[in-house]
This record gives structure tokens, C-alpha cells and sequence, in this order.
């Protein structure tokens, strides 16, 4: 068979182990961990999920080396903990026996200690161990390290290791960047130490250079050892890329792969973790210099989810090994599809920051478009249905594509009636914004999916009770979704006001300075697209909030964005739309005229319940789903759908 990526797909051997493509599942946090921080069955399937999925490694993240300086509710291996070293055994041959190489990140957060706590009050309790005495930028006091602490913890490091190793692991990645520990000391800015872990190059890196020889010392010459690095800090006070090149050059004696990401926790995060406002791939640069200068093998990461892109970056030299977080969330057999060239039946990550947002917040995983993760324990697989049944589906967006598609892989007779002329529901809205591209084209994945389950579309088909009685289904899932928000006041139906959910449809109608009324999440993505559009936007809200509805990960790029390219104003309501704009009130009930030629209407959905209500009695079992319950996300539609589909 010919390849259609041969690049991606050809095996790398690291010490003696080989791995089966270019394709690595990044560390991402696990799911659910006990009070003695050992990793439970949901975490074990969190992981072999990937593996199962075509991955050619997938590493188990964060395992905490020195407890004792690092308070943070994560990962910890010991023998004194009854069970530790089972739970570990049984995550590593899970990964294993799907074909993928199991490997765990060391990691110790230093001065962040406590980061993914759910409860942040108890950061309070926590001390916050760096390089160096000082203040964090958020004000909690950082000690630093005695010389016995970094002696113990450089220890612990070996102990541990000897213990994955044990345990089935058959490779370690060392974190030295994003601002924990090790990069802590590494960096000039963290690092202010005067003894003989600070100042020069040679003494900032030397804490590193012991836990990476206390390693190798410990699993022997031919087990992998990977170090993750930040190419650059990214900011300025923080080491730069050509520092980034000395530190890769230290290190390449006793590692097997450099893995290049980039930033900072404090400082990057949003260039360690690309959103969707960036490009995808956007830290390939920091890889490819580094690699220019190390003969050892080099990783690279950040927003990869395109085949087409990482085979030009492995092809190329940019890179040996590509690693993918958040996409192998989205489509854990990525590199399963790309192997078998079936990349255009690829889910895409949105880059949405719900599966980062979810673990702080819940302490669990999820993801927007697949409603398996942190639920793998419940089982992966569509099972066929003991008796098969007609299944009528009403509504062709998100939820209702879900259902039917999930429907349909049960073996049902599946009719999914859409009344407007094409199925999406408002991802068809996304088209028209270049930054939520992924969004528009989950959309087209869902149909491809239904159609080739099986599943019989009736586009230009609205339902109603006497159709319903001519399919006479057994089982009916309603997702009717939702209508645009669109208030009566004076000018509203006026030719210069788009409804949001039109705009791509209206496009041309739009002209140079704007006016977008309602500053919820829909509001302040349409916003900042016109500005990266050319034009002059300005926000209103009536709240003293912008997007509230967007997650805790999300919101803080989204506000930056606000910030850099929009004219937002809060506080006010509208109370007319002119041809010059729109008259609102402020607190003070005074009139304020924010000026623009257009004014785009994103005020929210509301429930199509009428919709919903009547069609309540058209099958002996009638399942509501998505938007028509009540206006939620695209998480919710997806979870909700699939849900209704197995239950059919």
C-alpha cells in the first residue's frame, strides 16, 4: 500500500524502542485521581483511548516527583501508597497493548504549585517553592529552594524513574518548560539566585543537567529519556530562542528527543496553547531552528491537527515527531485515519478551550465534538440494537446530526427531516469567520458521518403531526433548536441590521463601521472577526460583563482580542436603530449614540419550545434534545445527541 503521508507514517526508534508513526498524544492532565493522588479506572481509559486510536506514544500527564514542594492535587508514584504502583502498571499495558508506547511526564510546578485545584482558597495553604525568594505577579509569596530540597528532589527524580520503568513505562518525558520547575531555574527572569544554581548559563541550567544524569544513571543507556522545553519564554525579561538553542545543545548528551513548545504559564499561555485566533502550527518555528543545531531527534507542537501540515513538517526537516493534545481529544484516531489516508473523515479540534476550562472547573475532562472523553469507562463503542426501529429525527443541526448519525450505527432505520435547505443548523453561520473554519466544517463531518451510516436526510422537509404519521416511527428525536433573539424596538427590520445568524449569508450587506448589539460570546466572536476584517466595530452590552457564556479558558483571549481590535461598551441598552447607528441608555438614563452604518442584531437565542410542543406525541417514544430544551453550546448538542442516539 502507498502511503498517502509516508513521512508521518514512518517508524522512529528512540534507545530500543521503536515507535509505529511520527504521531504523539501530548500530555494532557488525567481525569479522575483519588485523595492519594493515584489514578483511577476513568484515567486508565482516558489514556488507551489514544493508543486504541493509532498514536505512536501517548504520554500520561503530570506526575508529581517531590510532594513535599509541590502541593498541587496531581499524579504521585510511590510504594508507600497502596495501590500507586498497580494503577500505573495498569495504565501502562493499556496504552501498550494497542501497539502505542506508554510514557509519563515528570513535572514539578515549583511556584505554581496548585494551579488545577478546583478549591483555589487552598493555594493559600500551600507554600510556593521557585529558584528564588520573591512575589509572584498575582501577589503569593514564592521561598525559595534550600540546597537539601534540590538534593532530595534530584533523588526522587532517579527513585521515580526506576519505579515507570517498573511499572511498564517505556519512555520518560522531563518538563522544562512552560514556567514549571526546572524552567524556573533555567530562566534569567524566575532565577536570581546567587549560589551555584543561579547566574551564569552554566549554573541556571545545572539543576536540570542533575535530574536529567540522575535519570539516565537510573533507567540504564537504552530507555528513552525526552526533555520538554519552551523554544523561547516568550516575553520579554525570559530567555529568547537563541538561549533556547543553548539549552537544547546542554541537554542533547543525555536525552533521546527534544520536545520544543513554547511561552509561558504566566506570561504565554496562549502561545503554549494556540487558540483558535492563531495559526495552526504557529511554534513549528521554535523546532526548526533548534534542530538546525542537535543531532538527536526534535518534537514540535501547537495547534497541529491537519495531515496535509504535518507531513510537510516532518517531509521538510522542520521536525521528527509531531505531538497533538486537544486534537486527539477531538479525533483520538487521527493518526489511525491518517495512516489509512481517510484524513477527510477527520474530527476537528475547534481549539474552544472546553476540555482545559472543564479541568479546573470540575475536575473531570470533556470535550465540545466528541462526548466520549472522560467517559471512555462507559464504553467506546456503538453497539448494535437487539431490535431495529424506525428512528425519525427533526432537525438537522448539530444535535440532531449526532443523533441520527449515532442512531444509525445501531443498526435503526434512521429519517432525519431538515426544513431549510441544508442540514448544519448554525454551524452553517461559522463559514463566513475565518478563526471558527473548524466549526463550519464539524458541520460537513456530521453530514459525511450520517450519510455514510446510512442515515435518509430530507432537506426543504419541516414535520408536522400528519407527516410524522406517514413514516409512523417507534422512536423520535426532536432538535428543533432555536430562534435568534431580535427585539422590538423602533428600526430593527431596518436594511441596515443583520441578525448574526444571517451574516454569512449578508455579507456584502455590511458596511465599514459596524455596530454589533449584544456582547454574549456570538456577539464579541462576530466583533473582533469584522475588525480583523477592516472594519471600525463597535460592542455594545447592556451588561457590565462581555461573554459570560464563554468558558474560563476562552474568555481571557477572547477579552485581549476585545481589547486590541474593538470599541466595547458595556452598561448600555438599546433603545433604537438609526441610519447612523444605534441610541442607547446608559446607568444614568442619559442617550448615548454609538455611531455605525450597520448594526449587527446577537442578542441570543430563545427555545423553539412551539416547535417542540407540538411535535411531543408524533412517536410512542419522543426524545427533546439540543437549542429546543434550552439554548446551550455546541458540548451540549453533541453530548445530548449522541445520548439520544444509543438510547434509541
Amino acid at each position: 500500500m502507498i502511503r498517502k503521508y509516508p513521512h508521518l507514517c514512518q517508524p522512529l526508534t528512540l534507545g530500543n524502542v521503536t515507535f509505529r508513526n511520527r504521531m504523539f498524544a501530548s500530555p494532557i492532565g488525567s481525569t479522575d485521581i483519588d485523595k492519594d493522588c493515584v489514578p483511577g479506572e476513568r484515567t486508565r481509559a482516558f489514556y488507551e483511548l489514544r493508543a486504541k486510536g493509532g498514536a505512536a506514544a501517548v504520554t500520561v500527564s503530570e506526575l508529581v516527583v517531590h510532594p513535599e514542594t509541590d502541593g498541587s492535587h496531581m499524579l504521585h508514584l510511590d510504594l508507600a501508597t497502596v495501590g500507586s504502583l498497580a494503577a500505573f502498571t495498569f495504565i501502562a499495558d493499556s496504552i501498550k497493548r494497542h501497539g502505542a508506547v506508554p510514557s509519563i511526564e515528570f513535572s514539578h510546578s515549583g511556584q505554581y504549585a496548585g494551579t488545577y485545584m478546583a478549591d483555589k482558597n487552598k493555594k493559600q495553604g500551600l507554600t510556593q517553592f521557585g529558584p528564588s525568594d520573591g512575589v509572584r505577579p498575582d501577589g503569593r509569596k514564592v521561598t525559595a529552594l534550600t540546597k537539601e530540597q534540590i538534593d532530595d528532589i534530584v533523588k526522587r527524580y532517579a527513585d521515580t524513574a526506576l519505579l515507570a520503568k517498573r511499572a511498564g513505562f517505556e519512555m520518560i518525558m522531563i518538563h522544562g518548560g512552560h514556567t514549571w520547575l526546572l524552567n524556573q531555574f533555567i530562566s534569567p527572569y524566575f532565577n536570581k539566585r546567587t549560589d551555584e544554581y543561579g547566574g551564569s548559563f552554566e549554573n541556571r541550567m545545572r539543576l536540570t543537567m542533575e535530574i536529567l544524569q540522575a535519570v539516565r544513571e537510573a533507567v540504564g543507556p537504552m530507555f528513552p529519556i525526552e526533555f520538554r522545553m519552551s523554544g523561547s519564554e516568550l516575553f520579554e525579561g525570559g530567555y529568547d530562542l537563541d538561549e533556547g538553542i543553548r539549552i537544547a545543545q546542554a541537554v542533547e548528551p543525555l536525552v533521546d528527543l527534544i520536545h520544543v513548545s513554547a511561552g509561558s504559564y504566566q506570561y504565554g499561555f496562549f502561545r503554549t496553547h494556540p487558540s483558535m485566533f492563531s495559526e495552526h502550527g504557529c511554534n513549528v518555528y521554535l523546532a526548526e531552528a533548534i534542530k538546525k543545531h542537535v543531532s538527536k531527534p526534535v518534537a514540535t507542537i501547537g495547534g497541529l491537527n491537519d495531515p496535509q501540515q504535518m507531513e510537510e513538517i516532518i517531509a521538510s526537516g522542520k521536525a521528527d515527531v509531531v505531538y497533538m493534545g486537544r486534537a486527539l481529544l477531538a479525533d483520538p484516531y487521527l493518526p489511525q485515519k491518517t495512516v489509512a489516508g481517510q484524513d477527510e473523515q477527520i474530527v476537528r479540534c475547534l481549539r474552544c478551550f472546553t476540555c482545559m476550562a472543564e479541568r479546573p472547573t470540575t475536575q473531570t475532562r470533556r470535550c465540545t465534538v466528541n462526548p466520549l472523553i472522560g467517559r471512555e469507562i462507559e464504553g467506546t463503542e456503538v453497539l448494535p440494537a437487539a431490535k431495529k426501529k424506525t428512528v425519525l429525527v427533526v432537525g438537522g443541526g448539530v444535535a440532531g446530526l449526532k443523533a441520527a448519525v449515532t442512531a444509525a450505527q445501531r443498526g435503526h432505520k434512521v429519517i432525519l427531516c431538515e426544513k431549510s435547505d441544508r442540514v448544519g443548523g448554525i454551524l452553517k453561520c461559522e463559514q463566513a469567520i475565518d478563526f471558527k473554519q473548524e466549526m463550519y466544517q464539524l458541520g460537513l463531518s456530521l453530514e459525511a458521518q450520517a450519510r455514510e451510516a446510512g442515515v435518509e436526510i430530507r432537506v426543504n422537509t419541516e414535520v408536522n403531526a400528519a407527516y410524522a404519521e406517514s413514516i409512523r416511527p417507534d422512536y423520535a428525536i426532536l432538535a428543533v433548536g432555536s430562534n435568534p433573539i431580535v427585539p422590538p424596538i423602533p428600526g430593527i427590520d431596518g436594511e441596515n441590521v443583520v441578525v448574526v445568524n444571517n451574516y454569512y449569508l449578508e455579507k456584502e450587506k455590511v458596511k465599514d463601521s459596524v455596530v454589533v448589539l449584544g456582547g454574549g460570546l456570538a456577539g464579541c466572536e462576530a466583533a473582533i472577526h469584522l475588525a480583523q476584517d477592516g472594519k471600525q466595530v463597535h460592542l455594545v452590552e447592556m451588561r457590565d460583563t462581555l461573554a459570560p457564556d464563554a468558558n474560563i479558558r476562552h474568555r481571557p483571549i477572547l477579552m485581549q482580542m476585545i481589547e486590541k481590535h474593538v470599541h466595547a461598551h458595556t452598561g448600555l441598552q438599546g433603545l433604537q436603530i438609526t441610519g447612523e447607528g444605534v441610541i442607547c441608555k446608559n446607568a444614568a438614563g442619559e442617550s448615548v449614540l454609538i455611531p455605525g452604518e450597520t448594526v449587527i442584531c446577537a442578542l441570543g437565542q430563545r427555545a423553539n419550545r412551539a416547535g417542540a410542543d407540538a411535535l411531543r406525541d408524533i412517536a410512542p417514544v419522543v426524545r427533546e434534545i439540543g437549542d429546543c430544551v434550552r439554548p446551550s453550546n455546541i458540548t451540549n448538542a453533541i453530548y445530548q445527541g449522541y445520548h439520544a442516539g444509543l438510547d434509541a
